[in-house]
């Protein structure tokens, strides 16, 4: 850091050593001192004549002064501190540690006085020993002023450059200020000509959107186009395609854009029929060739193989027909099968109908030995071994079919349609395209066939069915896994069941009503209320009121409880005209005068048809899982709140309505659509009103009766009417004792109140 003249503190170092090396002592041995800077004393310190008095000292003195040495050259400024401190160190002398002397030590330490002849010494010695002493500090002082000047020298070249600095930032300034205005105008020039280079660009881009139609239209009419759309290229021009037409419909003021949009809509239409003419011919040379074979061939396997197996093989053969295929699909359908709803969607979804409807032409061609045969098999099955049985393989076969074929539909074409009613989804599209084949979209063959031969069963042949395929396919068990296949099944069981059987079921239920409730020939045996066989109350009851139960039975076992509720069509039939029936019979017993208490007939087979609803869980009513008690429950809600008292207020079955109480005027009757009365759309409010009319007529007129027993106004005494009611009770109501006691206490309320009302001559009118 510093210039090696500024150690150099004694100029004339090596000369003056030499010097003093020559000369002899005169005085005494002591050295020069290395550090002695050159000064005007020095002269008179090498003179030993002046100091003869002085005694010669050892050079291994311990009190003498240390001997000069040359201090290490420092680094730096900021090593120079350490330098001295080492330096110091260096020269002070060490204690010494003796060991402590006895008493008799202390008198070799008494000095002696100085003899009376010696001179005395002058001052100028003693200058000279006191500058001696202090060469060490002058070095010291000296190096410190010698700092001292250096940095001094760095601050004013400090100062320098500052003052120089300032000046060029007041040039920079002045510049910048006379610069401001160029500045500006070569802002403007970039800015023009990124403005210009844009405007280049998208001209040039719109040039592209014009220039194209020469190239494509070369390649699309040249004579191998054909060979185009087994290349990737196609994709390219597709892509193309599509934007120049996007263009053109986003700018319709350009020059000549109807024109161009019409050309390249054009050339679009030629790329995808150029498509379809070679996935055509790639199915024809492939169908010819499968179907061949499988005609050839008798085994099950071998057909399968070829079917499916080796079709998939030799139509995926081409480079890349099928993968432009599958793009062009996917251009109209996404994964699902639903509309994209793209600018140019018509144009690709018409191509993608096109193909969806020559590949199925091609698949009906060559399956169809194999689906015949399996047509010819279930008739045969059908009419040897039964009906349902032969229904259930088919069907299973046939879902199977449909499986495998929804597989390989998804490999080429890259979609699996799902269900939707959407016109434009390619659902929709396939499902229009009447085939024989059974597929995910077309479950109208199976549908035919079953109903073909199932016209030929009877009504529990076709609950069963319907029951087993619900319960097979569209119920999932929670222990199971869901697969593809069984997904699949569960989708075809859905639309099997809704679009086809169940519309089928009904039919056959409502032709089964007509005839054995609606048209039923009743015999006069069927009118009276015969003892129960074997404790069974069902066993003497109306034949069409038995009927109705086995047929609720049924429709309930088939169908789900979706279809079971208030909501159903033939469950509301069967109640209606079970009731119609009933009114019939009812109006031939007050005729013919057989015997039969009509109003217990109508409760006896009204009752009987409600406990089978609360037993099936119809009409979203719950029943308990005991047998026979439904009436005990519908009776808690007849009976009357205070039993003791007037019949001041009732409970009842339904809101607004009671057993108890007398008809309403207005109140809907079931069957009775005149006189301002609106039919019931309720099977259950029907029967329910039916049901307390009833009980109310009964009740009302066997209280009638007991009282006038009573009053000994009929030649029957009390004792013989009891008897005989509790015969007719017993009679039509034999395993259910609760209906029995239930109607006799309904029977002796009701004569109390009427003893009660004869009595203050009021006529009692129940609400």
């Amino acid at each position: 850091m510093y210039e090696d003249s500024w150690y150099s503190f004694v100029p004339d170092f090596q000369q003056k050593r030499a010097a003093a090396q020559g000369a002899p002592a005169p005085g005494h041995r002591r050295k020069e001192s290395l550090l002695q800077q050159p000064n005007g004393v020095a002269d008179h310190v090498d003179g030993a004549d002046s100091l003869a008095a002085v005694p010669e000292e050892d050079q291994d003195d311990p009190n003498s002064p240390p001997s000069a040495t040359l201090a290490r050259r420092a680094k730096s400024y900021s090593d120079f501190y350490d330098i001295v401190k080492a330096e110091i160190s260096k020269s002070s002398p060490k204690k010494k540690r003796g060991r402590r002397r006895g008493p008799g030590t202390w008198e070799a330490l008494a000095l002696p006085d100085p003899p009376a002849d010696l001179p005395p010494q002058d001052d100028f010695g003693g200058d000279n020993l006191l500058l001696a002493s202090q060469q060490e500090y002058q070095l010291y002082h000296d190096q410190l002023a010698m700092t001292e000047r250096h940095l001094g020298t760095l601050i004013e070249d400090a100062n320098s450059a500052l003052k120089v600095l300032e000046t060029l930032c007041q040039s920079f300034r002045a510049v910048e200020d006379q610069t401001k205005s160029f500045q500006a105008q070569c802002d403007d020039l970039l800015s023009e000509q990124k403005r210009l280079q844009t405007l280049a660009d998208e001209v040039g881009t719109d040039l592209y959107y014009y220039g194209y139609l020469d190239t494509v239209t070369r390649r699309l009419n040249a004579p191998g186009a054909a060979r185009l759309v087994d290349d990737d290229s196609f994709e390219e021009i597709l892509a193309n395609l599509e934007s120049c037409i996007a263009f053109m419909s986003a700018n319709p003021s350009y020059r000549d854009a109807e024109s161009y949009l019409a050309r390249y809509q054009a050339l679009l239409t030629k790329a995808l029929h150029l498509l379809e003419v070679s996935f055509t011919s790639r199915l024809d040379k492939v169908s010819a060739e499968i179907s061949r074979q499988i005609a050839a061939t008798q085994s099950e396997s071998a057909r399968h193989a070829l079917a499916y197996g080796r079709f998939e093989e030799m139509l995926m053969e081409s480079y890349a027909l099928i993968p432009n295929v599958q793009r062009v699909i996917r251009k109209a359908y996404d994964q699902r099968g639903l509309a994209t709803n793209g600018p140019n969607f018509d144009t690709f979804a018409n191509t993608a109908n096109n193909l969806f409807q020559a590949y199925w032409a091609a698949r009906d061609h060559d399956l169809k030995p194999i689906t015949m045969q399996e047509q010819q098999s279930f008739k045969t099955e059908a009419t040897g071994s039964g009906i349902e049985t032969g229904a259930r393989n088919f069907i299973k076969l046939c879902f199977e079919r449909s499986y495998n074929e929804s597989s390989l539909f998804r490999k080429i074409f890259s979609i699996e349609p799902q269900y939707s009613t959407d016109p434009k989804s390619a659902f929709v599209a396939l499902k229009s395209q009447h085939r024989s084949l059974v597929t995910g979209t077309n479950i109208t063959p199976v549908a035919t066939h079953l109903q073909l031969v199932l016209q030929n069963g009877d009504l529990q042949t076709i609950c069963n069915l319907v029951g087993w395929l619900t319960n097979e396919y569209a119920l999932l068990e929670y222990d199971e896994d869901e697969t593809p296949f069984t997904s699949h099944c569960r989708d075809l069981t859905a639309r099997l069941l809704t679009e086809h059987l169940w519309t089928f079921t009904d039919a056959f239920f409502e032709a089964e009503i007509a005839q054995s409730i609606s048209r039923a020939v009743v015999q006069p045996e069927a009118l009276k209320i015969g003892p129960a066989a074997n404790g069974e109350t069902s066993s003497n009851a109306f034949p069409p009121t038995k009927r109705a139960v086995e047929l609720l039975v049924m429709f309930d076992q088939a169908m789900p409880k979706e279809r079971c509720q208030r909501n159903s069509p033939v469950v509301f039939k069967i109640i209606k005209e079970s009731i119609a029936a009933l009114h019939r019979a009812e109006a031939r017993i007050k005729s013919s005068k057989n015997g039969t208490d009509p109003d217990l007939f109508m409760i006896k087979n009204l009752l009987m048809l409600k406990n089978e609803l609360l037993s099936l869980e119809i009409g979203d009513i719950r029943s308990s899982d005991q047998g026979n008690i439904h009436f005990g429950q519908i009776w808690e809600t007849l009976r009357p709140q205070n039993l003791m008292g007037l019949l001041s207020s009732f409970s009842t079955y339904i809101p607004g309505s009671s057993y108890w109480s007398s008809p309403r005027t207005g109140t809907p009757v079931a069957g009775d659509s005149g006189n301002g009365h609106v039919e019931v759309q309720d099977a259950s409010e029907q029967l329910d009103e039916q049901l307390r009319q009833s009980i109310y007529a009964f009740t009302r007129r066997w209280a009638g009766l007991v009282n006038d027993a009573r009053a000994k106004k009929l030649g029957k005494n009390l004792a013989k009417l009891e008897r005989e009611l509790d015969e007719m009770l017993e009679r039509a109501f034999a395993s259910q004792p609760e209906v029995v006691a239930k109607l006799k206490e309904a029977i002796q309320i009701e004569a109390q109140a009427q003893m009660q009302g004869d009595k203050k001559g009021n006529v009692v009118t129940r609400v």
